[in-house]
């Protein structure tokens, strides 16, 4: 019995292949978990809370505040790709109040690309133009359009939390901090 259940566990994946299109759409996702993860993860605590503040920076958002806002349209375009609501109370664009901790933040962003996986697990090519009712405006979307927004859009947060994290001596990639990281 024991070698069944082995065996069965194995070979689901190829059993149950995602759509094609499907798997080139969660391997953008794969990238966001990779590296934006990484990130959230490797920022100090105490520095979820910083944001430059001179110059052209005034009043951005902060670097918790960033991963929050891409952790909730992640969410979002995730719901509207399934058709439901999301799995959370989102609040607004900028994400749940409630959140203020490192550790609040980086479990609410993994849950985000967690959902966000199951949902482009149910695309395929019969249904990944179809419309969808876009998360932001009144009019419709793709699933395929929310799903490179997914991408597309956590990157564009990335970039601005790699200049926050850097001009705090924290360098994309490197191991994530230890003292006072959560």
């Amino acid at each position: 019995m024991r070698k069944f259940l082995v065996l069965a566990l194995l070979s689901g994946p190829v059993l149950f292949a995602a759509d094609p299109i499907a798997q080139v759409l969660d391997d953008q996702v794969k990238a966001v978990d990779h590296d934006v993860v990484r990130l959230a993860e490797a920022m100090p605590a105490d520095k979820y809370n910083f944001a430059p503040a001179n110059g052209t920076f005034t009043g951005v958002r902060t670097f918790g505040a960033q991963v929050k806002h891409l952790a909730t349209i992640i969410y979002m375009q995730s719901a509207a790709i399934l058709g439901e609501k999301p799995p959370v109370n989102v609040g607004s664009e900028e994400g749940p109040e409630s959140l203020k901790t490192k550790a609040q933040i980086v479990d609410y962003l993994k849950g985000s690309l967690a959902y966000a996986h199951k949902a482009i697990g149910t695309i395929t090519a019969k249904n990944y133009v179809e419309p969808i009712k876009s998360p932001f405006e009144s009019g419709n979307t793709t699933r395929a359009a929310s799903a490179g927004m997914i991408a597309w859009h956590s990157f564009d947060h990335y970039g601005q939390m790699v200049v926050y994290a850097r001009m705090n001596g924290v360098v994309p990639g490197q191991a994530p901090a230890t003292s006072g990281s959560r």
